[in-house]
């Protein structure tokens, strides 16, 4: 199935009323499968796509992918979050710490508890306390503005969950969030909780998602200077 490329930046217009382009990705026949574990939101076969498509740059080396998963967000959330680095190695495969690498590519993959709630209404910036000092969600996209470098990526993977017996959505609050502390949106990804088998989908959801969810989003964010 084809792909629109994550680094394009000709439909990053956000002002535009024309919405940009939703890609839709699956696992080859012949990939493994396995649905995310409990807690996760990502398929392994979906790390590795992510790997392939937005860690490369003609004329560059690799980056290293840095992914972080985000269980809860009260106060000292970052101490908590755990961090795994995934590095290409010379062949092409395997597994590193990317020591002394600035992160360029930061993989963000939010547990559906950690979403804010339908009428949750996130501070405005500029409310209270400084960007990055402030808790919760507008804190860590300060935060993770000032870790990465301009054109930096921030990729945000969520999926539903259902609140009062409704699958709620989170992701327009979550953009403007990003928005507010200097991102600029440029694509959605949807990321299939299925495997292709013969001419039809066999879902693959994880053994946690609430009844009716069948896929996880993928949101690429881009990193303005400034400065």
């Amino acid at each position: 199935m084809p792909t629109t490329s994550p680094h394009g930046r000709g439909p990053a217009h956000t002002q535009s009323a024309r919405p940009l382009p939703t890609t839709i990705w699956l696992p080859a026949p012949d990939q493994p499968h396995n649905p995310p574990a409990a807690g996760s939101v990502l398929p392994d076969w979906a790390i590795e796509k992510i790997r392939t498509e937005f860690t490369h740059r003609p004329g560059h080396p690799p980056a290293p992918l840095f992914k972080i998963s985000i269980r809860e967000t009260s106060p000292g959330m970052d101490a908590r979050t755990p961090c795994t680095t995934h590095t290409e190695l010379s062949d092409g495969t395997g597994t590193g710490t990317g020591a002394g690498r600035r992160a360029r590519v930061l993989l963000a993959e939010l547990h559906p508890d950690a979403l804010p709630a339908p009428d949750e209404t996130l501070p405005a910036a500029g409310s209270e306390m400084p960007g990055a000092m402030e808790d919760g969600w507008p804190g860590f996209f300060h935060r993770a503005h000032r870790l990465l470098p301009s054109d930096g990526l921030l990729l945000l993977a969520t999926r539903q969950r259902r609140d009062t017996g409704v699958l709620t959505d989170p992701l327009g609050t979550l953009i403007a969030c990003a928005r507010t502390a200097g991102f600029r949106y440029l694509q959605h990804i949807v990321i299939a909780y299925a495997h292709p088998v013969e001419d039809r989908l066999v879902p693959a959801p994880p053994a946690d998602a609430g009844p009716g969810v069948t896929h996880c989003d993928l949101i690429a964010l881009s990193a303005i200077n400034h400065t």
